[in-house]
């Protein structure tokens, strides 16, 4: 087994209410940043995980975001294994 830094991104699905990513993007344009179209606000799960592999890590990480860490109905995630700690 080896031990594999792990990071998740959850941000709310395209087409669904984001009122966070709106405020955002408006005090983003009143303080000037008139290029800012579209702000979508989500969080980042950072995780050290013991697996076989990076795969059998990436695995597990999915399973953790379908059954906890994100809300199937209203979010979509990403996973990408960094590296193994301690590399």
């Amino acid at each position: 087994m080896s031990d594999f830094q792990v990071e998740v991104r959850v941000v709310p699905r395209e087409g669904i209410l984001d009122p966070q990513g709106k405020a955002v993007a408006g005090a983003l344009k009143s303080l000037g940043f008139a290029g800012v179209d579209h702000v979508h606000v989500g969080r980042l799960v950072t995780l050290s995980l013991s697996a076989a592999s990076p795969e059998d890590a990436a695995d597990a990480a999915v399973a953790m975001c379908r059954q906890l860490l994100a809300n199937p109905v209203t979010e979509d995630f990403d996973v990408r294994i960094l590296e193994a700690a301690g590399s």
